[in-house]
């Protein structure tokens, strides 16, 4: 039984989803199992990989290693650009990877309109859905004119939606969108990757000093009062418990108010439009 207050989200297809989770982007394959291993025992449920991610035997491992029932643990993973013409192949080298015999979550990576293929494979996708070796499918990083192209095309809505997404990066219109058609958002580098001065900012350390949290705490719950899925990376166990100790506190209005306000449609990460990565 897991210590950790973590809520559940219903997703558009009714499964439930742990709203933090660990994400395991540049855990090194050595550092996986022991780091998922960690997580777990100190009580997360929802761990994100993918197969470029190269760690996913390691996440199996470390789900294997922990005892706990397989409908405890939410599994993602993700389609890369090169598979995107053989995603039943690839989805199922992941599950082989994995050593399971079904994920939680199953996204397209990135949308890579140069190649013209994401239509069909989110077709594919639609076909693992059906066949029940993934309970729900999505996408990551799929800009507006994609997702309408899946709505228009399949008329099958993505459960989620991964994104970048930081208080620097907001995504009002994409999140406006996703809003009106049910589709979950899910941030990742949502502490902007450390690749800015986020926490270093006024508005976040004022909230920060007002309720005894650090800078990383209040950006997290900014993404939590909006509804908004996260899975901050870390392999450092006294972090992974600060990372989820956001459910006993909440941010004033104002306070919201400030840190939305610092929008400045700043991204640290590709562009979806034209990222190509093969």
């Amino acid at each position: 039984m897991s210590d950790l207050q973590i809520p559940n989200l219903t997703l558009n297809d009714g499964a439930s989803i742990p709203q933090l989770g660990l994400g395991v982007y540049l855990v090194e394959p050595g550092e996986t199992q022991r780091t998922v291993e960690e997580a777990l025992a100190v009580g997360y449920r929802h761990i994100d990989t993918a197969a470029l991610y190269g760690n996913e035997s390691e996440v199996g491992a470390a789900i294997a290693a922990s005892g706990l029932a397989r409908d405890e643990i939410f599994v993602t993973t993700k389609l890369w650009n090169t598979d995107q013409e053989r995603p039943a192949e690839a989805f199922q080298e992941s599950l082989d990877r994995l050593g399971l015999d079904r994920v939680d979550l199953f996204l397209i990576h990135w949308p890579v309109p140069e190649l013209g293929t994401a239509l069909g494979a989110w077709r594919g996708l639609i076909d693992i859905a059906a066949s029940g070796r993934a309970a729900s499918i999505g996408v990551s990083n799929f800009e507006i004119p994609h997702l309408q192209q899946l709505l228009d095309e399949t008329e099958v809505v993505p459960a989620v939606n991964q994104i970048e997404l930081h208080p620097l990066h907001q995504r009002r219109e994409l999140r406006a969108f996703a809003r009106e058609h049910g589709i979950a958002i899910e941030a990742w580098g949502p502490l902007s990757q450390g690749k800015s001065d986020l926490l270093e900012r006024p508005e976040i350390a004022r909230a920060a000093a007002a309720h005894d949290r650090t800078p990383a705490q209040i950006v997290l719950r900014w993404h939590v009062q909006q509804g908004t899925i996260v899975f901050p990376k870390t392999v450092r166990r006294e972090r992974m418990l600060e990372n989820a100790a956001l459910f006993d506190f909440a941010l004033s209005d104002a306070e919201m108010a400030a840190i939305d306000a610092l929008d400045e449609q700043r991204n640290f990460g590709p562009d979806p439009f034209a990222f190509n990565a093969r």
